[in-house]
């Protein structure tokens, strides 16, 4: 059948517009940026839980910006008291990029542990701070612990503990709280970028200069570590699939001063676009994940 030229060329146009149309639609799902979430002016963003008080009480003033930085000080504790604190984002994320650049400073609290000298944590995949009870230490989480060196032993930073949860690791599932990654140590009050690679329930990369230090896969709701618990949250086996992101207040003071994430959810579904949001962020070492 013979085709008009009027007909061919409306045809080729339509063609055209097709594929501009999908290749401006890969491109805007690849086009992915760091979103700031902590915006160096006030925590406007963030929800408080601090154990032993009630959601949104910011006791003493712990959470605090200053400077630009957010900070955790307790000038205002006359004792530590075990006051676990967490300062949440306001929404959950499933799979992301997120970058924390901190500081560990001054002099621990008085009556913090031994253990949380220059001692922090992001965690990661947490439950709703809505859920936590009023004496709950920590949140049902994946921690990417923070640590800072004393200035002469040796001490990892980005390490996993497990409040709550437990993960698979050389095709096991881990149970114990917490194990060391491969960092160096960093002491005094260095700045310290952490990064970690959060690709829903399969799999966690922690990341430093570039390096995973630690991963693991299939975080999960399990163990202990967590008291006091709802036990209509805490049903272990349940696999993490997303979750919110808070930072620590475990008794020694530090500064934050950057938070910021890259939200990976729009390319979740699909490796292709995944391998390609990952090299154009310049995270190609991570590619083709399983």
């Amino acid at each position: 059948m013979m085709i008009s030229i009027h007909v061919f060329r409306t045809l080729a146009f339509l063609a055209i517009l097709i594929v501009v149309g999908c290749t401006s639609t890969t491109e805007e799902k690849n086009d992915l940026s760091w979103i700031q979430l902590f915006n160096g002016d006030d925590l406007e963003d963030w929800i408080i839980k601090i154990s032993k008080h009630e959601l949104g009480e910011n006791f003493a003033n712990t959470f605090r910006v200053e400077d630009g930085l957010m900070k955790v000080r307790y000038d205002g504790y006359e004792d530590f008291d075990q006051q676990y604190g967490h300062i949440f984002y306001k929404e959950p994320f499933s799979h992301y990029l997120l970058r924390v650049e901190y500081r560990f400073v001054g002099d621990q609290a008085p009556g913090g542990e031994g253990w949380a000298f220059r001692n922090s944590g992001a965690m990661l995949h947490s439950q709703n701070p809505q859920t936590m009870l009023k004496d709950q230490d920590f949140p049902i989480s994946i921690e990417g612990q923070l640590l800072g060196g004393d200035g002469e032993n040796e001490r990892t930073t980005s390490n996993l503990c497990t409040p709550g949860t437990h993960v698979v690791m050389n095709g096991e599932l881990f149970t114990p709280h917490c194990v060391s990654s491969s960092s160096k140590t960093y002491h005094g009050d260095q700045w310290v970028t952490a990064e970690f690679l959060v690709l829903g329930d399969s799999i966690v990369y922690h990341i430093l200069e570039g390096k995973s230090v630690i991963s693991y896969e299939k975080p999960q709701i399990g163990g202990g570590n967590v008291h006091p618990v709802d036990p209509e949250v805490k049903i272990d086996g349940t696999p993490l699939t997303s979750g919110f992101i808070s930072l620590q207040s475990e008794s020694h003071p530090i500064d934050f001063r950057k938070v910021e994430l890259v939200d990976l959810s729009r390319v979740k579904n699909s490796k292709t676009q995944l391998d390609a949001a990952l090299i154009q962020l310049g995270y190609g070492d991570f590619t083709s994940l399983d």
